[in-house]
């Protein structure tokens, strides 16, 4: 390992993965910086001056110890990162596209509402459970579900391809289904507005650090971010 890492720092080079398979791929280190910095140029971001992470923290500790009908008093300690940091950022390597882009992956786990972005999470599967969800865990599954489905001669199967879906998920409009299936539900006025300022603190949290630039996501939200994280291992595909 020794040997690896010094041929790598002497030819200024970087091991990263693959975005398809479990290949890993070694390319010059510029390149990737450049694959990063073309992902934030070629998005809506903005380069930050102030690392926004200690008046995130104070807020969600806020939201947090407010009066709430969903938080246990007791266990509210559990919800605060104690010691938060910026996300980080890294790319997996589309070899099988052209000019290599990269899938951009975002640690969220050291983010001041991490946790109450899992908690998040558990509490809208109880509260608002999404009605005729249609997903799959693996290929088997698919196979399984196609088995059961009845097809006819004229049955076609259809493949939709989603471009550019990490910055696109819109927040305002999240926000407006969210509070509507919540009302649904029957969810008590007081928990809907508790939950959809739980929604805000964390949709707000849309940062990450890059080669020592904090860069900031104006509009809408990545694909697997915040409060969709801690669904997706925490990572986001921010």
């Amino acid at each position: 390992m020794n040997t690896i890492k010094a041929k790598l720092r002497i030819n200024n080079a970087i091991v990263t993965s693959a975005d398809k398979g479990k290949t890993l791929i070694i390319l010059p280190t510029t390149q990737y910086q450049e694959n990063l910095r073309d992902f934030t140029d070629n998005n809506n971001f903005q380069i930050s001056n102030t690392d926004p992470t200690i008046t995130f923290q104070k807020h969600t500790r806020k939201v947090i110890n407010n009066k709430t009908n969903v938080i246990n008093p007791d266990s509210r300690w559990k919800y605060t990162n104690l010691n938060p940091s910026a996300p980080t950022i890294r790319g997996l390597v589309k070899i099988h596209k052209r000019d290599q882009p990269i899938r951009p992956i975002v640690n969220w786990r050291n983010a001041p509402a991490y946790k109450l972005a899992k908690l998040f999470t558990h509490k809208i599967q109880q509260l608002a459970p999404l009605p005729f969800t249609f997903n799959v865990k693996n290929t088997i599954h698919l196979i399984q579900k196609s088995k059961q489905t009845p097809l006819t001669p004229t049955s076609r199967f259809a493949s939709l391809v989603i471009t550019n879906m990490y910055s696109n998920v819109p927040t305002k409009e999240s926000r407006l289904i969210l509070e509507d299936l919540l009302s649904h539900n029957t969810v008590d006025p007081q928990s809907i507005k508790e939950v959809l300022q739980w929604y805000d603190t964390i949709t707000q949290q849309n940062y990450f650090t890059s080669n020592g630039n904090i860069i900031l996501q104006k509009d809408e939200l990545a694909m697997g971010a915040p409060p969709q994280a801690s669904s997706q291992k925490s990572f986001c595909h921010p």
